[in-house]
């Protein structure tokens, strides 16, 4: 690119923050000159690893740097306060999953990045790994024929009794909102809008106040029926983190291959080589810097962010309801500004 490097602000310097950081070494588009965390020595110890200055608060930050765009990795409950501050500088946001905790909060960050001008986007890795991007192409050539089922699982067997991830007030919920953003958004890539979702809680094994093991039922708007399972307490070990199951064919999204084979076909086709989380994090940034810049369009829409919270709404109200519910229509960032103003 013959544009200048931005300059970013990562705020938070907890685990998923340190993936970025690894990804800001792998890009010149972008270029880290501020790290900012309520635990000062935390925002010290990234800093020095690239030589930028660190911050206890956003104010000072933004009293002292010229940046702009950010990357916001704190918890959940504290994004829309960051972010809306961040935007009335002028500064483009690309903000962690999920974005916020209920759909007010969400909605309010999108309004305020609008009428400030300035972008913001939803971190959602999955959408920039390499081998999902190529299982998309595969449903869109019809490669797989009609699609009938989807299949993802994220369970690993974590301990959540100290992690704020555990706490309601903080993080909005337990595994459903925390690893169930990223299953109803690889959905919504693939298969296009969720129309119905039914939520099932599997028995509290962790002492916690929230949930640590979920199935998700859905259905999207083409008719495609989706099961996710997600839990911080079991060990569900399969090679595939993703499987689609089409009238002509299965494509198996995994960790370490990634393949599909026709039904006419003897053999199975790899087509790629698993999950690379930096080279994902790090086209995440391409992205967003080339939006930034007018040279692309957003992979991941402010329309695409607020999907995500009303879908994983949806979810808990099924859990409180027992029964399906549908998901509130898809609808694009000027459409949701539009009927709250009426």
């Amino acid at each position: 690119m013959s544009q200048h490097p931005l300059s970013f602000a990562i705020i938070g310097t907890g685990g998923i923050a340190q993936t970025h950081l690894q990804a800001f070494l792998q890009t010149r588009e972008a270029k880290l000159v501020a790290t900012v965390d309520v635990r000062k020595e935390a925002a010290q110890a990234m800093a020095a690893a690239v030589h930028c200055k660190a911050f206890d608060n956003v104010d000072t930050m933004l009293a002292e740097m010229d940046i702009d765009a950010a990357i916001i990795c704190t918890p959940p409950s504290t994004h829309p306060a960051v972010c809306e501050k961040l935007a009335k500088a002028g500064v483009h946001v690309l903000c962690e999953k999920p974005i916020a905790i209920n759909r007010d909060a969400a909605l309010s960050m999108i309004q305020t990045a609008e009428e400030c001008r300035t972008i913001f986007t939803m971190a959602s890795k999955f959408r920039y790994v390499a081998d999902m991007i190529y299982a998309k192409q595969l449903i869109t050539s019809r490669i797989l024929g009609e699609i009938m089922l989807f299949e993802n699982t994220f369970a690993g067997h974590v301990d959540m009794s100290r992690r704020w991830n555990s706490v309601a007030a903080i993080s909005g919920g337990g595994v459903l909102i925390d690893n169930g953003t990223h299953s109803v958004d690889i959905i919504r890539y693939l298969l296009g809008p969720i129309q119905s979702i039914q939520t099932l809680e599997g028995r509290r094994v962790q002492k916690i106040a929230v949930e640590d093991t979920v199935r998700i039922h859905a259905k999207t708007a083409s008719g495609t029926l989706a099961a996710i399972d997600l839990s911080w307490s079991i060990n569900k070990q399969t090679p595939w983190y993703v499987s689609i199951y089409g009238t002509e064919g299965t494509a198996l999204v995994g960790w370490g291959e990634s393949k599909y084979r026709r039904d006419a076909d003897k053999d199975w086709t790899v087509f790629g080589k698993g999950y690379n989380k930096v080279q994902a994090f790090t086209d995440q940034i391409h992205n967003f810097c080339n939006a930034i810049h007018g040279s692309d369009n957003l992979l991941i829409t402010s329309a695409d962010a607020m999907a995500s919270v009303d879908a994983i709404e949806t979810a808990y109200e099924s859990l409180r309801r027992d029964d399906w519910v549908a998901v509130p229509s898809d609808q694009s960032p000027n459409t949701v500004l539009e009927s709250t103003a009426t």
